[in-house]
């Protein structure tokens, strides 16, 4: 920790388990959450408030979600829940910024469509076969973009976050921004959280917060919260 006033304050917050299209890498899917993905919101509300006691911050009033469904559900569940806990009240806005990474035209196609179609296409050499993890790797597709584009599209959304009030005290406000774990991943690698050969061998539990800060210096650090370490051999497909 240090004593460097903070800027800004983030809980970046996976969305929890939903029901996704077997073998379909894209993550615009429009699906809900199942019945464990509504536990896993509750229980990351939970733990949201525990951290937040256990350091002295408050829970913004307005949560940030990814307007896909399973985000905004998520950051939903968690609102109820600090509300019921705190008596407060909280407001929810959606953001087509904090999407996952777009596959533009190639959006919920499987996988063998989705090399099917690249076969076909006269402009286009190869497939990677790391296509789906490669940071910079982007789909020859209109409207797709590389995961590192994706990063940097949630990176500039936390930088155009309200900054404390005051640059000489440290504030107390924790905003929840409640995304996709790749996108966010890359985007504190962006920030500076997270070294680049870090970002494949980590993940995020669902609806679990990692908190982040900014420092005046304009730097950011990781200061609460666990990143999910990726078990070996395990793929990094999100």
């Amino acid at each position: 920790m240090t004593d460097e006033p903070t800027i800004r304050r983030v809980a970046l917050i996976r969305h929890a388990d939903y029901h996704q299209q077997i073998d379909t890498p894209s993550a615009l899917q429009p699906f809900p959450l199942t019945r464990r993905g509504e536990r896993q919101a509750r229980e990351g509300a939970e733990e949201v408030l525990t951290l937040c006691q256990a350091h002295g911050w408050q829970p913004a009033s307005t949560v940030h979600a990814s307007s896909l469904l399973r985000a905004w559900q998520t950051a939903q569940v968690m609102n109820e829940v600090m509300g019921d806990r705190t008596g407060r009240e909280f407001s929810l806005m959606a953001h087509d910024a904090l999407w996952e990474r777009s596959l533009g035209s190639a959006a919920n196609l499987t996988t063998a469509q989705i090399a099917e179609a690249v076969r076909h296409d006269p402009r286009v050499d190869f497939l990677p076969a790391d296509w789906k993890s490669n940071s910079h790797f982007r789909l020859p597709l209109p409207g797709a973009e590389s995961l590192m584009q994706a990063g940097q599209r949630v990176a500039d959304f936390m930088a155009s976050l309200p900054a404390s009030p005051s640059a000489l005290t440290s504030g107390t406000t924790l905003t929840l921004i409640v995304g996709h774990g790749a996108a966010l991943r890359h985007a504190a690698h962006l920030l500076g959280v997270l070294d680049f050969d870090q970002i494949a061998g980590l993940s995020m539990h669902h609806a679990r917060p990692v908190v982040i800060e900014e420092h005046l210096s304009g730097s950011w650090r990781h200061v609460a919260g666990e990143w999910k370490v990726r078990q070996r051999h395990e793929p990094a497909q999100d």
